[in-house]
């Protein structure tokens, strides 16, 4: 009979608990920060667990939500009208997302710049993934139509 194989079955736990120690770790980071939601459906809580009552329903994946503060596995956050509340992190990702934001459509433009060729226009609501920011432009990719819009006509984008 062989003994058992304690170093190697030891060095595989430990990578196990490493590879595992990554994503709960990417999530308890210095808040304020942005995230936005990952799936089809999550319930804003009035407080850090699913024994508190419901407060709202999201069902806008990638909308952009500012966490305020972590407890355990949970977020306290704040969306684009200023409404806050605790959602599981699990249903939050890092990806950055921005809504646009104020009256009338935004310009979606070729460059940074307010003379730039127009490309599309984005109603207000409309939700895309966050590229690049500059000189106070930044990239909005709205389900594969690129464009520079003004920082401003953005909530999710800039600092939390």
């Amino acid at each position: 009979m062989r003994p058992f194989p304690v170093k190697s079955t030891l060095f595989a736990l430990v990578v196990i608990m490493l590879g595992h120690a990554g994503p709960a770790a990417a999530q308890d980071r210095e808040t304020p920060y942005w995230a936005s939601i990952r799936v089809e459906r999550v319930n804003m809580r009035v407080g850090p667990s699913e024994s508190y009552n419901i407060d709202w329903v999201y069902r806008r994946p990638h909308l952009p939500l500012k966490v305020l503060r972590l407890k355990e596995g949970w977020r306290f956050v704040e969306d684009v009208d200023g409404d806050r509340g605790w959602v599981i992190a699990r249903f939050l990702s890092p990806e950055r997302t921005a809504i646009v934001i104020g009256k009338g459509v935004a310009p979606m433009r070729a460059d940074p710049e307010a003379d730039g060729k127009l490309m599309w226009n984005a109603e207000p609501g409309v939700v895309g993934k966050l590229g690049k920011c500059e000189d106070r432009w930044c990239l909005l990719d709205v389900a594969g139509r690129k464009g520079w819009i003004p920082q401003s006509r953005l909530w999710g984008a800039g600092e939390p």
